[in-house]
């Protein structure tokens, strides 16, 4: 979303049209003409349905969502609902042969999410028919307490299943991770019996104020999603792998951006990471000594137009990075280059289709693995020649090597 690249909130009105719709590559050169269709012979092949790349840990991978309900708090979009709802799917180490494939998303989700993205070039269903490597109801696998525990924010109108790819990588890696739909910011939420909550918030998104409000509303949602997964009455039949002492939050654009939020309102949150997302909690004087990550676009380089990271590298006085990728695009941080061949579209940005997911698998579990496992990451000491794109930056020369 635009949040990504200006220093202060601008009209979504705008957004949603152009850099919001890069959700499939509005933003990338548009496709080449294509020549006149040729009428199929009989024995062609139905093309394959799009599919997540397999993930890189040795663990298999199950997935389960939650149906959360907040009695303690009015919906901040629609006040009248006198509750917050929230759908959460959790990412684990499963055991493997156990449990059913995992949906990525459901066929009405698809057609409300290109609906509102634009996109007219592909089934409406298209995204419910992407493979995922996570299975329904497999049975959880890790010893009692020895899984840290990640929650993803996605960007604004982006439901969770966009963060799939990286969601799935780090189960791989015995992570259980909490993908978070925060209700009525995206363009379809299902409910349990079909009930479908549109993006409510899109039409308050010219407010002055917005990007705060949004990123409050997150804070809330995550500390109420981690009462529910470490309370006394968790959700999850397999919550007592969780270790309560290992959390961590990351995000893209204002989820990214909501991860400083929540950090500031809630210290169970050991570490954060910001995807491209410009921020907007203020963080006090005396600074957030947390570990923070900022892995962006060109555009958040030191000195670029977003002045946001600026204003934060000198309040974060724990251990922190700033990275960027050149050739990044806003969505190159999402599953985004992975499905836009799928809609007949140019993958984002100049990295192509796969390599942003392998970069940020990467660099987001190298940071995970350092300060939710203290496992040393020379990949976070500079520079590598394994992934080159990626830039180290420092600040107070405004550059970035």
């Amino acid at each position: 979303m635009s949040h990504a690249v200006v220093p202060k909130p601008i009209s979504h009105a705008v957004s949603t049209v152009l850099t919001v719709s890069c959700l499939l590559s509005a933003c990338a050169a548009p496709a080449p003409p294509r020549a006149a269709a040729r009428p199929a012979a009989a024995t062609t092949a139905p093309a394959a349905p799009p599919a997540l790349p397999p993930p890189t840990g040795g663990r298999a991978v199950g997935a389960t969502v939650l149906y959360l309900k907040d009695a303690s708090r009015a919906d901040p979009w629609v006040p009248e609902a006198k509750a917050r709802e929230l759908m959460v799917t959790l990412w684990y180490p499963a055991r493997t042969g156990t449990g059913t494939p995992a949906p990525y998303m459901s066929a009405k989700e698809s057609e409300l999410t290109l609906r509102g993205k634009r996109v007219t070039g592909a089934p409406s269903d298209v995204l419910s028919k992407v493979r995922t490597n996570a299975r329904t109801g497999a049975e959880p696998d890790g010893r009692t307490g020895g899984l840290p525990l990640v929650v993803l924010s996605p960007g604004f109108t982006l439901p969770r299943g966009t963060l799939t790819a990286l969601a799935e990588d780090l189960a791989s890696h015995g992570y259980v991770v909490a993908g978070v739909d925060h209700t009525y910011e995206n363009y379809a939420t299902t409910f349990p019996g079909g009930r479908v909550a549109a993006c409510v918030a899109c039409d308050s998104d010219t407010d002055p104020g917005f990007g705060p409000r949004v990123t409050d509303v997150r804070a809330a949602d995550v500390s109420f999603v981690l009462d529910r997964l470490t309370g006394p009455d968790p959700a999850w039949p397999g919550a007592r792998l969780i270790d309560r002492s290992r959390i961590a939050m990351a995000g893209h654009s204002i989820g990214g951006a909501a991860a400083v939020a929540a950090m500031l309102k809630d210290r169970r949150i050991r570490a954060g990471l910001d995807m491209d997302g410009t921020t907007y909690a203020r963080i006090p004087k005396g600074g957030l000594s947390r570990p923070f990550l900022f892995l962006g676009s060109a555009d958040h380089r030191p000195g670029g137009r977003d002045t946001s990271w600026d204003r934060d590298w000198r309040l974060l006085s724990g251990w922190k990075r700033w990275l960027t990728l050149p050739g990044a695009d806003h969505q190159s941080f999402t599953d985004v280059p992975l499905l836009a061949g799928a809609l007949g579209l140019g993958a984002p940005g100049s990295l192509g289709a796969a390599r942003p997911t392998q970069i940020v698998r990467a660099y987001v579990l190298a940071f995970l693995d350092l300060h939710l496992r203290g496992r040393p990451q020379p990949l976070l000491d500079g520079p590598s020649a394994r992934y080159p794109e990626v830039r180290f930056c420092a600040p107070g020369r405004k550059d970035c090597r």
